[in-house]
């Protein structure tokens, strides 16, 4: 969506924040010992505090409130039993709407103590996140971002997963334009002021190739490398972008 009035971004603000306070209570809740389902109900918890409801249940009929991968999981693993460790990572990805508006932001957190090539790819996600949100400006083209996100992923010696990516949200939960993590030529489309969007760096230590597992959510690394994903709801303008869903 692109806004078109003063109340449509008060209340794109309002779910952004609800968005982040779900996201900051699920990562604080982080520990070992701790299982998925178990950080999935602090989520729930926090979004009916404040009347907004997950839209991947009521969108695509995902079974768990937020989509919690571990390790190799790099996008929507589903709450479970599945226990944390000391060492593992584990992406908390939360979207939601509130009075027809939606916000969606994603972190991946450590379990303690990690390995350095895991800080690292931590690191670098959103790194690469940041750096985007420089070109991510009104007359800038689509693919700016993916060609920026791109070059800090591999100077940093890790790979974009390329099948995914991010995208313009507001009203629903995916909307146009998709916005790559690679440079793609064909998306060549300017960024116009008031463009609601995700910047969602989604990376891997290894090859970057992934598959769809059995359970037909879950996404895995081929190779079984770490996965990490950084993501925050922001908002076009002229200088930079208006970030939603950032404390």
């Amino acid at each position: 969506m692109s806004i078109r009035s003063q109340s449509e971004l008060l209340k794109l603000q309002a779910i952004g924040r609800i968005v982040r306070l779900t996201l900051d209570a699920m990562a604080a809740a982080v520990r070992p010992g701790i299982t998925t389902r178990e950080l999935d109900q602090v989520g729930a918890a926090i979004l009916k505090a404040h009347g907004a409801e997950s839209t991947p249940p009521k969108a695509y009929g995902f079974p768990g409130t937020a989509c919690i991968s571990v390790n190799d999981e790099a996008l929507h693993g589903i709450p479970g039993g599945r226990v944390l460790a000391e060492g593992d990572i584990v992406t908390l990805d939360v979207t939601a709407d509130k009075d027809g508006f939606v916000a969606d932001a994603a972190v991946t957190v450590r379990v303690g103590q990690v390995s350095q090539n895991a800080d690292g790819l931590v690191k670098c996600a959103e790194r690469a996140f940041r750096q985007a949100l420089g070109v991510a400006k009104a007359g800038n083209r689509v693919y700016e971002i993916g060609r920026t996100v791109e070059r800090e992923v591999k100077s940093s010696g890790f790979n974009v997963l390329k099948e995914y990516c991010g995208h313009g949200v507001g009203r629903a939960i995916h909307e146009e334009p998709s916005v790559p993590n690679h440079f793609d030529s064909r998306f060549r489309s300017k960024l116009t002021e008031g463009l609601v969007l995700t910047i969602e760096p989604i990376i891997s230590a290894g090859t970057g190739r992934s598959k769809v597992q059995s359970d037909k959510w879950t996404i895995r690394t081929t190779d079984g490398s770490l996965a990490a994903h950084y993501e925050h709801t922001i908002v076009i303008t002229k200088g930079r972008p208006i970030l939603l869903t950032v404390a």
